[in-house]
Order: C-alpha cells, then sequence, then structure tokens
C-alpha cells in the first residue's frame, strides 16, 4: 500500500528526501529530484542537515513581498491614526455653530428663558457626545489594525474561521485586499510566464497529530532552504497541530512567511461519510474540499503531503502553473507503483484510474477554476458512485482523485516524475530518475560499509561540493601563439596571505579553488577587494568550493581549478610556493622548444625550499645554487620526505644547460606543466597523503615523459602545519586508511594499464 498524507497522531511512514545511507546530507542531495517522498520501507523523519545554512537561505527573504509592501503601509496606517484626532476636533468645532452661531456645550452658556431652546441644546450635546464616541471607537479600530499590520497580534478571517499567523506584515492577500492591491495571488510585480520575486507562493498542507506536526517542520525547512519568494502556507490542523505550529512559527519569525489556520474538525462533516481503510483516516480526505475551505480570493495553490521534501525553490514548480491549458486543472505526476494496474497481489481490486493513475502527493490546484467546473459535485457524485462496488477508499482521497480523472481526463496536466519522487518496496520510481546522474550516488553510497574504519574516507570520494565558479571579475584572452600556461593552485582560508605574493612573481594567467565557508567567502571578497595587487589582475579565475564533510578535498579543488583553465598548457603548482621570476615567459619559451602540443610530456620544474620567513627570493639560478650552498634553501622535503622530488636528480640540474629526461620512481611527485587534456586526479585522496604521488604515477602509466627544466625553479615558503598533516601525523586510523587507499589505487591501475602497471607494485615492495 502506497504513504498518503498524514495521520490524526501517528504515522508508520514518514518521508525526507530519498533513501540514503544514514550518515548522508539531505541538502545537497539530488539538486534534479525537485521533490521527493518515502512510502513504506522509509527510514523515518531525520532533519535536514545545516539549519545555519537554513538561515542564509531564508534571509534573503527580507527583500521580499513584505519590504515591498510593508513600509508603504505602515505609513499610511500611521499618517491616519495621526490625522483622524485633528479631523475629529474639526469637525466638533464646526458643528457648534448653527446658522452662522456658535452653540455651546456648556450647560453655563445655555439659554435658560427658553425650555424649547434647553431641550434643543441638551438633543444637540447627547448628539455630539455620539459622535465623538464613535470617532474614538474608530480610531481604536484603526490603532489596532495597525498593530496587526506590524504581525503583533493574531487576525480573525471570516468564512473558514481560519486564524492567520502572520510573521512579517504585508505578505498575505488579506492585506493585499484591505489595501486596494491586489487580488487573488497576485502581486506588486504583475503576472509574468515566471515567478516574480514579489509573488507569494501558497501552500496547501493537511496535518494532524503530533507526529504529522514534526513531519511539517522538515517540510517547511526543505521548502524555506531553497525559496526566495513569500510564502504562504494553508494548514488544515487539528487543535494539536494548530497549537504545536502556531508557536513554532510565532517564534520562528521567518521574515516573508504567512501561516494560515483551518480547523480541520469543522470539516470532518464533509468527508466522514466515505469509508476509508488508509492510515491517515478521516483526515486523509480532507483535500478533496480544498475549494471549499481556502478562501475564494485565492486562485491557485501547491497540495503537498506532510512526508515531502524539496531539494529546489518551490517557485519552480509554482512556474508550472503556467503552462496549464484549456481546462487543466490539477498538476499531477504519474503513480510511480502498480498499484492502479491491479496486479500486485492475487485479487487486487483497486479503484479505476487512468492507466498507472496519479499521486496526489504533490497537487497544483486551480481553485478558481475548479469551483467554476463545480468541483464539490463532481467529486461528491464519483465517490458515492465508485462506493456502491469498492465499499470503501484504500488510498484515500488519491482514490477518488484518480476515479474522477477517469472519468474526465482533460483535468489533469501530467507533471514530470521528479516532481514526487515515490520510494517504497512497490514502487518503480527508477524509471523516473535513471537518467539523473546525481542519483548514482545513491547506488555508489549503498554500496560502501557504514562499518567500514575507513568509511569516511570512501565517502569522500562521493561527496558533492557546492561551488561557486568565477567568484570575482575575471577577463582574459590567451595568446595567440598557441603557448600560454595557466597556474592553477588551490588554498584554504590560512593560505590566503600567498595571494598577492603569487601575483607579483606570476604574470599570466592563474585557475584557483578556494576551499571556503560561506562566512569565509565573505572575508574573501573584502580581502580580495581591500587588494590594489589582487584588484588590478583580471586574469586570476577564483573558483569557491563550499566546505562539506570533515577532510580536506585537496584532489577534488585540483580538478575544479583544472577543468576552467582556458589555456592550452598548466603549470600544476601548490598555494604555498613562490615561481621564480619570469618562470611565465620561460615555460612558454619550453613548450614550443619541446614540442608540447605533439608530445606526451610533463615538464618538470625543480622544487626548493626555504624554513626563513623572510627570504630574499634569488633572481637567478646562480643566485639561488649560492644560497643552497650556503644553507639558506634546500631541496624540498629534503629532510622529511626525500623521495618525493629525488629523481628530480639536483645533483644534475645544478650544472645542467638543456632540459633532461629522467625516469618515474615510487613516491615521485614532482610540480609539472603538462597540456590541458591530462588526466584528473584521484579524488579518492582527501586531506594529506599521495594526492599528487597518485596523480604522476598515471601520467607514467599513460606514456608521459618527464622533462627537467635546467633554469626553471620555485620556493616553497615556511607556514605552519595543516590540520590534515597533523591528523596524519597523530591518527594511526588516518595512516592505515591512507595505506589502504593507496593499495586499492594501485589495483584499480592494474586493471586499467594491465601489464605495464606491475611496474608500481614491484617498486612499491622495493622501496
Amino acid at each position: 500500500m502506497l504513504g498518503k498524507g498524514c495521520p490524526p497522531d501517528q504515522s508508520p511512514v514518514t518521508a525526507l528526501s530519498l533513501n540514503f545511507p544514514s550518515r548522508s546530507n539531505t541538502e545537497h542531495v539530488l539538486p534534479q529530484l525537485f521533490a521527493g517522498k518515502y512510502y513504506e520501507g522509509g527510514r523515518g523523519p531525520r532533519a535536514l542537515g545545516r539549519e545555519a545554512a537554513l538561515g542564509l537561505g531564508v534571509a534573503t527573504s527580507e527583500r521580499m513581498l513584505g519590504i515591498c509592501r510593508g513600509r508603504r503601509k505602515f505609513l499610511a496606517a500611521s499618517l491616519t491614526v495621526l490625522c483622524i484626532p485633528a479631523i475629529t476636533w474639526l469637525y466638533l468645532f464646526a458643528g457648534s455653530f448653527e446658522d452662522g452661531k456658535p452653540v455651546s456645550l456648556s450647560p453655563l452658556e445655555s439659554q435658560p428663558h427658553s425650555p424649547r431652546y434647553a431641550a434643543a441644546g441638551q438633543r444637540e450635546r447627547e448628539s455630539l457626545e455620539v459622535r465623538v464616541r464613535e470617532v474614538e471607537e474608530e480610531n481604536r479600530a484603526l490603532r489596532r489594525q495597525l498593530s496587526l499590520a506590524q504581525g503583533r497580534g493574531p487576525a480573525h478571517r471570516h468564512g473558514n474561521r481560519s486564524k492567520s499567523y502572520s510573521v512579517e506584515e504585508g505578505t498575505g492577500d488579506s492585506e493585499n485586499l484591505r489595501a486596494g492591491i491586489v487580488a487573488g495571488n497576485s502581486s506588486e510585480c504583475g503576472q509574468q510566464p515566471v515567478v516574480e520575486k514579489c509573488e507569494t507562493i501558497h501552500v496547501a498542507i493537511v496535518c494532524a497529530g503530533y507526529n504529522a506536526s514534526r513531519d511539517v517542520v522538515t517540510l517547511v525547512k526543505s521548502v524555506l532552504f531553497h525559496r526566495r519568494n513569500p510564502l504562504h502556507f494553508h494548514l488544515i490542523a487539528d487543535s494539536i497541530a494548530e497549537q504545536i505550529l502556531a508557536t513554532l512559527f510565532q517564534t520562528w519569525m521567518v521574515p516573508a512567511v504567512r501561516v494560515d489556520f483551518y480547523n480541520a474538525d469543522e470539516l470532518k462533516s464533509e468527508v466522514s461519510w466515505i469509508p476509508n481503510k488508509h492510515y491517515s483516516g478521516i483526515y486523509g480526505l480532507m483535500k478533496l474540499v480544498l475549494t471549499k475551505t481556502l478562501p475564494t480570493n485565492l486562485e491557485r495553490v501547491i497540495v503537498l503531503d506532510t512526508d515531502i521534501t524539496f531539494a529546489t525553490d518551490i517557485a519552480e514548480l509554482w512556474a508550472v502553473f503556467h503552462k496549464f491549458k484549456g481546462q487543466q486543472v490539477l498538476g499531477l505526476v504519474e503513480n510511480q507503483s502498480d498499484w492502479y494496474l491491479g496486479n500486485l497481489w492475487k485479487n487486487h481490486r483497486p479503484w479505476p484510474a487512468l492507466g498507472r493513475g496519479y499521486n496526489t502527493g504533490v497537487i497544483l490546484l486551480l481553485l478558481d477554476k475548479l469551483r467554476k467546473m463545480k468541483w464539490e459535485q463532481m467529486w461528491r457524485l464519483t465517490a458515492e458512485r465508485e462506493l456502491m462496488g469498492m465499499l470503501s477508499t484504500s488510498l484515500a482521497d488519491q482514490d477518488i482523485f484518480n476515479a474522477v480523472i477517469k472519468q474526465n481526463p482533460f483535468l489533469v496536466y501530467q507533471l514530470p516524475c521528479f516532481w514526487n519522487v515515490q520510494l517504497s518496496d512497490h514502487t518503480r520510481s527508477e524509471q523516473c530518475y535513471r537518467d539523473v546522474s546525481d542519483l548514482k550516488l545513491q547506488k555508489q553510497l549503498s554500496e560502501l560499509d557504514e562499518d567500514d574504519l575507513c568509511y569516511e574516507f570512501r565517502r569522500e570520494r562521493f561527496t558533492v561540493h557546492r561551488t561557486h565558479l568565477y567568484f570575482l571579475h575575471y577577463e582574459y584572452e590567451p595568446v595567440s601563439d598557441n603557448t600560454d600556461v595557466t597556474l592553477v593552485a588551490q588554498l584554504s582560508m590560512d593560505r590566503l596571505q600567498m595571494l598577492e605574493a603569487i601575483c607579483k612573481h606570476w604574470e599570466g594567467p592563474i585557475s584557483l579553488a578556494l576551499y571556503l565557508s560561506d562566512a569565509e567567502a565573505q572575508q574573501f571578497l573584502r580581502y580580495a577587494q581591500g587588494s590594489e595587487v589582487l584588484m588590478s589582475r583580471h586574469n586570476v579565475a577564483y573558483h569557491i568550493v563550499y566546505k562539506e564533510g570533515q577532510f580536506y578535498p585537496v584532489n577534488l579543488l585540483r580538478n575544479v581549478a583544472m577543468k576552467h583553465v582556458g589555456t592550452p598548457y598548466m603549470f600544476l603548482s601548490d598555494i604555498d610556493f613562490l615561481p621564480m621570476y619570469g618562470l611565465y615567459e620561460y615555460l612558454r619559451k619550453s613548450v614550443i622548444q619541446l614540442d608540447l602540443a605533439n608530445t606526451k610530456k610533463a615538464m618538470i620544474v625543480p622544487a626548493f625550499e626555504t624554513l626563513r620567513y623572510r627570504l630574499s627570493f634569488p633572481k637567478s639560478k646562480a643566485e639561488l645554487l649560492s644560497m643552497l650552498d650556503m644553507g639558506t634553501l634546500f631541496t624540498f622535503r629534503y629532510h622529511v620526505w626525500t623521495k618525493g622530488h629525488a629523481p628530480t636528480n639536483f645533483a644534475k640540474w645544478r650544472t645542467a644547460t638543456t632540459p633532461y629526461r629522467v625516469e618515474w620512481e615510487a613516491d615521485f611527485e614532482p610540480y609539472v606543466v603538462v597540456r590541458r587534456d591530462c588526466p584528473e586526479y584521484d579524488r579518492r585522496f582527501v586531506g594529506f597523503g599521495w594526492n599528487k604521488v597518485a596523480h604522476i604515477m598515471e601520467l607514467d602509466a599513460q606514456e608521459y615523459e618527464f622533462i627537467v627544466l635546467p633554469n626553471a625553479y620555485m620556493i616553497h615558503m615556511p607556514h605552519a602545519p595543516s590540520f590534515d598533516i597533523t591528523k596524519f601525523r597523530s591518527n594511526k586510523q588516518y595512516r592505515i586508511c591512507l595505506k589502504t587507499l593507496k593499495e586499492e589505487f594501485q589495483q584499480d591501475m592494474s586493471r586499467r594499464y594491465g601489464f605495464a602497471a606491475l611496474k608500481y607494485l614491484t617498486a612499491e615492495n622495493n622501496s
């Protein structure tokens, strides 16, 4: 049996987005699957992962409808309240004259000589007193309205006796109507083929009981996380859910969100005559009466089950309304199970449906057209007719919706299946997303063993990172001789101070991947805008990869920077190295000399290091050799990791005047210049260790020649140890997992390159 609405106090099946392993995050799962739901077999509710990021997502709404209209209404109401007393007394002052003579309000000034005149004066005084009281009452009423408009108290509607909780004034349709601005779903932005930023999006949810209230919070969070538009939630709730959710929304104080409550208990009589076997009970039938329940001025609404989670802006779904044509009034996704085909078990007899039928977990309702079509009469007649043979519903409102559609197929606009992905033992939702590449993540993660001590390392390979390309202005045209070289590097916030120095040493284009949080991205923006050096360079591309997970994704960052290189060649460096002055021009000449365009070569730039934070940078090879002899400089990692650069053969480099070839050796990790089409770095290596070694091994497996440039050099500048190298040195399990990943990489190399890759295993055993 498929999952449905929300039960009165229990929900055997609840939902988030899709059934991923317990360690996955819902925020970065399935960007293309806009709304997903569990059915039976789900793992139950789970809070969305990044509530801090959720705050960022909803904060942008402060520029929305509330700000668009709230200020004008506040000003108008304030002027009204201030002006009414003055107008009142002017009116009374003018009313004190009769036939051009003043009428006294004081008994001392009355005329006692005429009883008739005295009686007339008494009547006039009483009349004026009544007028004063009426004006004062109107004044108090206006003050109360102004207070309500500022969101300081609940408003009460007529009709369905719905209670309104507006978190920010000026965001709901009722205020718009009072101000004479709009009707229905329109906004000051006007109706356009796309959703304007000021347009309010209306969402209706039936909710009853404690469990369903908790599910609604998850649903609302997912909507708020992505939304840009003002939202108006219409909640058909019982007393329990109303108490919980009213307090929640009042204390949540999310801007540009309005919430109206409709008493579900008062609607029971509308649907209680329908026998229903579904666990949601009578509340699972209340979507049928939304045209009668919701305000008559509301033209359209998105109706959601409580077990829905959004993975994109709900405005994208709202925009689908513009695609409705003719008599289409219902937007639904085709059912993704065989339920309505009647072949799930022997003697299975479902309600009538069109083909596979439609799932009512997500519905687009054109309320105004449904009312004109007499929807209430239509569904009631259909239900009465079918219940004579079916006796009860199995899937609550969904059975009746499908029976109506079976008789009137023109009513439906079929939504793409990704708007309501249904997962359970009896669904075939893979037919919906088989072409969606991101869902490969589900299979990949499901194949991982969560009890594996290296699970977190393995999982990082499949983590999706939000990426903002070209964070700052970039403008560069490669030189026309096809020799241009881009310096490629990656960094985090603690290496930001290296940027200006690198820009001074390298005048060519640069592609950088920065691993930052949202807050750090703003700090970087302020830093860059305050730097004359960085602002004067338009050929530096900054790509922000946002933080996710516990490891530094070093090879992912390198791949991002490599992928967006616009020149034929790349110099694969690290951010803590300063290239020699003039290296950019020297490499361009070497590209021609070594014919990199037509051969598979990797040009090696020898690496050195200094332990001094202040260094007089050598301006020539001769000066560098002198500093080597004096102990001011060393060959890179000579003291701690000699194998990494020993094959460069520094002894030969000292006297070399022409490029020379070297052979690959185990653990070799030089810095190289290669063509743009070279292999990517292997993402399984994160944090510290083996990330460059694996890449050089793959270059060798693809038969690249390693050529050392005799007059090129780069120098590593000292800095505090990174967090990852500290973990590597202090955590035995970290080192064990790195060794495991290394062995698995070598096995993969053997499978890909066959017999030629055996030398890597041999070299490793001999090292």
